[in-house]
């Protein structure tokens, strides 16, 4: 069976039993979660975050550069005032550069990926703490509450990063 008919199955029961479907648009804890997408970090279990707390905006490395015009919808028209940075140990963003993802695309696909910044890193913790700057220095950001996290896949646990 495909994934996707395994995703419509779930969403038949998940429906049945919905009752969230009067929860209003802004994030009711008014924050902004930028998260990795890696499929080991729960960001709902591992923050204690329901339905209609925040805005959880994720994409590989949980890298704020990407996720830039989110967090600018998310503070303009729906008044997050609180951005949240979780980083994670085991990251695969941490095992290549954009040199060798450059490289394997013109082998496998024949394509120029020069134009992309795949927005690698060589430290974990150095890539939380220039995501807070990053928003910090950022004219289109704010000026809230800043928080970068580790999440430790091995342990589930998050680590402050200041």
């Amino acid at each position: 069976m495909s994934v996707a008919k395994e995703f419509e199955a779930a969403n038949e029961k998940y429906a049945a039993s919905f009752t969230k479907g009067d929860l209003v648009l802004p994030p009711q804890r008014n924050v902004a979660v930028v998260a990795c997408m890696d499929a080991r970090l729960d960001t709902a279990r591992a923050l204690g975050l329901e339905e209609g707390d925040a805005h959880v905006i994720r994409n590989a490395g949980g890298r704020v550069t990407d996720a830039l015009r989110s967090i600018v919808i998310s503070q303009q028209l729906l008044g997050t005032r609180e951005i949240v940075i979780v980083h994670h140990t085991d990251c695969g963003m941490l095992t290549f550069t954009d040199d060798v993802i450059r490289s394997k695309i013109k082998a496998e696909l024949n394509q120029n990926a020069d134009h992309i910044a795949f927005l690698p890193f060589p430290d974990l913790r150095q890539s939380v703490l220039d995501d807070i700057k990053l928003l910090k220095d950022s004219p289109l950001v704010l000026d809230v509450p800043i928080t970068g996290y580790i999440y430790e896949v091995e342990t589930g646990k998050i680590v402050k990063i200041e």
